[in-house]
């Protein structure tokens, strides 16, 4: 029988996290931003992005499908680099940390939009789209956590 001490427990138990955060993000990004190119995900996003004020702008540019589908494209494109740590890990490094920038961006949707918020009962709570839109500080979290595992992995090299 082999006795574990607890240094090697935590050690087990932090690469396990780390592995399971990484390729967690990894799917999310995969499959969310494979949606986007779906029409009922176009309407999906379409209150997130019509009331924030870049978003509308590139709305009027370039239409709310074009729109949806670089943002697909963007989680798809994250969500590679992320996964690439084992033979890339600045090239993963440099995903999470865009990541970081995409889910704050994400996170500004609940102060630009009004739907985030339901406002009848005393102080403001989140509405079901705020809920939607609160998991990010989490997703947030993950990629801050990947981008640090691979920029000690890239000092290694």
């Amino acid at each position: 029988m082999i006795i574990m001490g607890i240094h090697d427990a935590r050690r087990i138990a932090q690469d396990a996290g780390i592995l399971a955060t990484r390729y967690g993000l990894v799917i999310n990004l995969l499959e969310i931003g494979r949606i986007k190119f779906e029409d009922y995900e176009v309407e999906n996003i379409r209150p997130l992005v019509t009331s924030s004020p870049p978003f509308s702008m590139l709305i009027s540019r370039l239409g709310e499908k074009k729109v949806a589908k670089l943002i697909g494209v963007t989680e798809i494109v994250l969500g590679s680099l992320i996964a690439a740590k084992p033979i890339a890990p600045r090239a993963s490094a440099f995903g999470s940390l865009a990541a970081v920038g995409m889910f704050a961006t994400t996170l500004s949707f609940l102060a630009t939009m009004p739907e985030a918020w339901q406002e009848t009962r005393g102080e403001p709570k989140l509405s079901l789209a705020g809920q939607f839109l609160v998991k990010d500080v989490v997703l947030l979290g993950a990629a801050l956590l990947t981008a640090a595992d691979a920029l000690q992995a890239a000092e290694c090299q």
